[in-house]
C-alpha cells in the first residue's frame, strides 16, 4: 500500500522572505479528524520540507529529533512510519506539528553560508491510515482543511540556535476543542513524491544526559557551565522567574583566558534564548530545532544564581548500536580511545559530518573514508553508511563526468579556499565512493552494498582514469592532499609535505584495485580484468615517477611511505623491507612524532607494523610531545582535534580559521589499536573468519577488545606475566579464528573460548 495516497504538502501561507538573511521562525500547523469506531490499527507516515515535531491528541509522536533528517532531498527524501494505534481514539481527534527550516531551508555551508538550498518554503506531509474492527479503513491526511499560526519559536537555525518565547506558546494546539479561529488556512505546495523513500537508517535521538561538573564565574564576571566532556546536543533548563525575562545560552568547545572561546565557531552563533512565561510552578525548556558542539555554556539572565541541578546537557546523535570496546593498562590510551568514541558520536548526526560546532557540519567524504573502519568496529553503521552512500551516488549522478562530491549531501558553498568551481576531483575524498562500500563489505559481509554502489564506484575510477590520462599520474591543481599535516601553517592547511601528485596517484591505484576485486566478486569478468590491468598500470606509473629504487621513494615523508606500503604499491619483499626501514627512520628522525595529515595518519602505524617496526608504531602512538595523539590528551582533550595543534601549549587556540576540537579523522588510528594492540580483526567478510594477532608493546601490560560481529560477540584479551604472554579469546558461533601470537606458530580454532600462552620479552622503551 502506498504510504501517501491522498496527502498534500501543506505550508504556512506567509513564510519569511526567501531572500532574508536572518534566522527564521518556526510555525504551528493543526488539523482534526474523526475515527468512526474503535480503532484496531493506525499507522502514520510523515515527513517535512524542513524539520518537524508532530503531536497527536496532545502526545508527541515518536522520539526522533530533527526529523526527517538530512538527505540529498532532490533525489532521496526520507519519511518515517509510526504505529500510533494507542494515540487514536474513537470519535474526535486532533493532530498538529511544529515546523522549522532545518537543513532544507536553513543556513548551510561556511564563509557566510547559503539559505534556501532545497526550496524557499517549509512544508509538512502526513497521512494516517486507520483500520477498524469490521475490516473497514479510513485515510486522513494533510490538506487544505489544515490551519496554521506563528508559534513560540521565534527563530530556529542549526548554526544560529533557537529563540523561544514561552508567552506565545499555544497549549493544547494538537488536542480537540482547541480554538483555532484566529489561525489562517494553509497553502498547498507542489511536490514530487517520487523522491520519497522509507527511512533506511537510524534516526537522531536523545541518547543520554550529562550534568555539569562545575559552574564558575569567568574573569569578566560571566557564569560558565562546564560539562567535563565535549559533546553534541543542547541544554535543558529548569527555571522559575518573572514573565518576560530572557535567559541566553551560548555554547563553545573550549575556554581561552577563562572566557568562552567562540572564534572557532566562525559564523555559527550557537546561541539559544528562552523568554519565561512566569509560571509559578517553574518552567522546563529544551530547544527543538538546533544542536551545538560544546563542552562549556555561558548563561546570562538567569534569575539569581543557577543551581547546577537545573542545567542538563542532552546528548544527540544517530541512534546507532554500540558494537566495539577497547581498554588497556595505559589510562592515556584509554582516554584517547574514549575521545575517538565521543568524536564519532558527535559527528554521526544523521550524516557523517566533519565537525559539529561551526558553520560547516558537512558530510565530508575524505573524513569518513579514513574513519569508516574505526566506525564499523565501534558502532553498527551498516545501515547508516549504506544510506549515506546512496546519497553520495545520487549526488555523483549530477556530474556528467562521474565525479563524486567532496561532501554529501552536496550543496553549493562559498569558500575562501582556491577550490575550482563545479565538482572538483579530489583524491582521497572522491575515493570514498569506492573505499567505504568496500569497508562495509569487509566488516558486514554485505555484497549487496557493493552491487548497489558498483556504478558509482566504477564511474569514479573511470573519471580518475580520464583525468590522469595515459601517463596515469594525476593531482595537478588544487587538492586537499594530505590535509592538515603537522607542517601545514595555520593559514594554509593544504600545504603538505607530501605532493598531491603522489597522494592522488596512490589513491588511484588503490581504488582501481578495490574496484577490480569488487568486479570479481560480482562476476563482472570483463570489468575485473580491465580494472586489474588498470591498477597494475597505475602502480607501474607510480613506481616510475616516485620510486627511487631499492624501496626508497623520491619523496621522503611518512605519508609517502605509508601510502606506498599500505596500498602495496611497493610489493617486492626486499623493497618493502627497505621502505619500512626508511619509514621507521623518518619517524625516529622526527623524534617519534607524527608527520602525517588526514590521509597518511590512518596508515602509518599499519605500514610500520607490516614491515616489522611495531615498536616504532607504539612509540608514535604513545608520544606525548607535540604533535601527537597523547599531546591532545595531556592538554585535556575529550574528543579528537581537527589540527594536531588546535590548542597551543600555552592554552591558547590555534589562530587558523579552521580549528575544530571535534574532528574524527585523526582518530582513525583506533582501527590499528583494535587490530594490533588488542589483536581483533576480520580475516573474512563480515568477520566470518577472525584474525587474532595482538602485538604487545608500548609498555602495556594488558589490553582487551570486544566486538559484536554479525555472528555474535568476539573477544580478545592479553596480559604479560613473568615473561609470558597470556591470551584469552572468544570466537562466535559458525566462525573460525586464526591465532597468530608473537614467537608462536599460527593455529586455527573454532567457536568458543580459548586460552594460549607463549614466552614474551617486552621490548625496552
Amino acid at each position: 500500500m502506498p504510504h501517501f495516497r491522498t496527502a498534500r504538502v501543506i505550508a504556512p501561507c506567509r513564510q519569511a522572505d526567501p531572500s532574508a538573511t536572518a534566522v527564521r521562525p518556526a510555525a504551528l500547523l493543526r488539523g482534526e479528524f474523526t475515527a468512526r469506531a474503535a480503532v484496531t490499527a493506525a499507522r502514520l507516515s510523515v515527513t517535512a520540507l524542513g524539520v518537524y515535531e508532530l503531536e497527536l491528541n496532545g502526545t508527541v509522536v515518536g522520539d526522533h529529533v530533527l526529523a526527517p533528517g538530512w538527505t540529498s532531498y532532490r533525489h532521496r527524501h526520507r519519511y518515517h512510519v509510526f504505529d500510533v494505534t494507542h494515540l487514536v481514539r474513537e470519535g474526535a481527534n486532533a493532530w498538529g506539528a511544529h515546523l522549522a527550516d532545518g537543513w532544507y531551508r536553513g543556513l548551510l555551508g561556511f564563509n557566510g553560508g547559503t539559505r534556501n538550498i532545497y526550496g524557499a518554503d517549509t512544508g509538512l506531509l502526513a497521512e494516517l491510515h486507520i483500520e477498524y474492527a469490521d475490516g473497514s479503513t479510513d485515510t486522513v491526511s494533510t490538506g487544505a482543511d489544515w490551519r496554521w499560526s506563528p508559534g513560540p519559536v521565534l527563530a530556529a537555525g542549526l548554526y544560529e540556535g533557537e529563540e523561544y518565547d514561552a508567552r506565545r506558546a499555544q497549549a493544547g494546539f494538537s488536542e480537540t476543542g482547541f480554538d483555532d479561529s484566529a489561525w489562517e488556512p494553509v497553502r498547498l505546495l507542489e511536490f514530487d513524491t517520487g523522491v520519497l523513500f522509507p527511512a533506511d537508517s537510524p534516526p537522531v535521538r536523545r541518547i543520554e544526559t550529562l550534568s555539569p561538573v562545575a559552574v564558575t564565574t569567568s574573569p569578566s564576571g560571566r557564569t560558565v557551565v562546564d560539562f567535563g566532556q565535549n559533546l553534541v546536543g543542547r541544554l535543558r533548563i529548569r527555571v522559575r522567574g518573572e514573565a518576560g525575562r530572557t535567559i541566553t545560552l551560548r555554547h563553545a568547545e573550549v575556554l581561552e583566558d577563562g572566557e568562552l572561546c567562540t572564534r572557532p565557531l566562525r559564523h555559527a552563533t550557537a546561541t539559544d534564548r528562552y523568554t519565561l512565561c512566569g509560571d509559578p510552578e517553574g518552567e522546563v525548556w529544551e530547544p527543538r530545532f538546533t544542536f551545538h558542539g560544546f563542552r562549556h555554556a555561558e548563561i546570562e539572565g538567569w534569575p539569581g544564581e543557577p543551581d547546577p541541578a537545573d542545567i542538563t546537557a542532552v546528548v544527540l546523535h544517530s541512534d546507532l548500536r554500540r558494537t566495539g570496546w577497547f581498554s588497556c593498562s595505559d589510562a592515556s590510551l584509554n582516554r584517547l580511545h574514549e575521545n575517538v568514541v565521543w568524536g564519532m558520536r558527535g559527528n554521526f548526526v544523521d550524516v557523517p559530518t566533519d565537525c559539529p560546532q561551526r558553520d560547516e557540519r558537512l558530510g565530508w567524504t575524505g573524513d569518513v573514508q579514513v574513519f569508516a573502519p574505526t566506525a564499523a568496529f565501534l558502532y553498527d553503521v551498516h545501515a547508516f553508511l549504506r544510506s549515506w552512500l546512496r546519497d553520495l551516488a545520487a549526488d555523483q549522478s549530477d556530474d556528467a563526468r562521474g565525479v563524486p562530491p567532496v561532501f554529501s549531501p552536496d550543496i553549493p558553498v562559498i569558500t575562501p579556499m582556491p577550490i575550482p568551481p563545479g565538482n572538483p576531483p579530489m583524491a582521497g575524498w572522491c575515493d570514498a565512493a569506492v573505499i567505504v562500500p568496500w569497508v562495509l563489505y569487509e566488516r558486514y559481509g554485505d555484497i549487496e552494498v557493493l552491487r548497489t554502489q558498483y556504478p558509482s564506484m566504477r564511474d569514479w575510477v573511470d573519471a580518475a582514469d580520464r583525468i590522469a590520462g595515459p601517463g596515469r599520474i594525476w593531482g595537478e591543481g588544487f587538492q586537499f592532499g594530505d590535509w592538515l599535516d603537522p607542517a601545514a601553517p595555520a593559514d594554509d592547511p593544504g600545504r603538505a609535505m607530501t605532493s598531491s601528485r603522489l597522494v592522488a596517484t596512490a589513491y588511484f591505484a588503490h581504488s582501481a584495485r578495490l574496484l577490480a576485486r569488487t568486479a570479481h566478486l560480482l562476476e563482472e569478468k570483463d570489468d575485473a580484468e580491465r580494472y586489474h590491468a588498470l591498477a597494475e598500470s597505475v602502480r607501474d606509473a607510480f613506481l616510475g615517477r616516485f620510486h627511487g629504487g631499492g624501496g626508497r621513494l623520491t619523496e621522503e615523508t611518512q605519508t609517502a611511505y605509508a601510502l606506498a606500503l599500505s596500498f602495496r604499491l611497493i610489493e617486492h619483499d626486499a623493497e618493502r623491507a627497505e621502505a619500512g626501514r626508511r619509514l621507521a627512520a623518518l619517524v625516529a628522525e622526527g623524534g617519534h612524532r607524527i608527520g602525517t595529515g588526514f590521509l597518511g595518519t590512518p596508515l602509518v602505524c599499519d605500514a610500520l607494523t607490516e614491515t616489522g617496526h611495531v615498536d616504532t608504531a607504539y612509540r608514535l602512538l604513545t608520544q606525548r610531545s607535540r604533535p601527537s595523539w597523547l599531546h591532545q590528551v595531556d592538554m585535556g582533550a575529550t574528543t579528537v582535534w581537527e589540527r594536531w595543534d588546535s590548542m597551543l601549549p600555552d592554552g591558547r587556540v590555534n589562530p587558523g580559521e579552521m580549528t575544530s576540537f571535534n574532528h574524527y579523522a585523526f582518530g582513525a588510528v583506533a582501527d590499528w589499536i583494535h587490530r594490533t594492540v588488542a589483536g581483533l580483526a576480520p580475516a573474512g567478510p563480515g568477520y566470518r573468519r577472525l584474525l587474532v594477532r595482538p602485538r604487545p608493546g608500548g609498555g602495556l601490560t594488558w589490553a582487551r577488545a570486544a566486538h559484536e560481529t554479525p555472528y555474535g560477540r568476539a573477544e580478545t584479551g592479553w596480559r604479560i606475566e613473568g615473561g609470558t604472554l597470556l591470551v584469552e579469546i572468544l570466537v562466535p558461533p559458525r566462525v573460525t579464528a586464526l591465532v597468530d601470537l608473537p614467537g608462536a606458530e599460527p593455529v586455527e580454532v573454532g567457536p568458543g573460548r580459548h586460552s594460549f600462552h607463549t614466552p614474551f620479552a617486552a621490548a625496552a622503551r
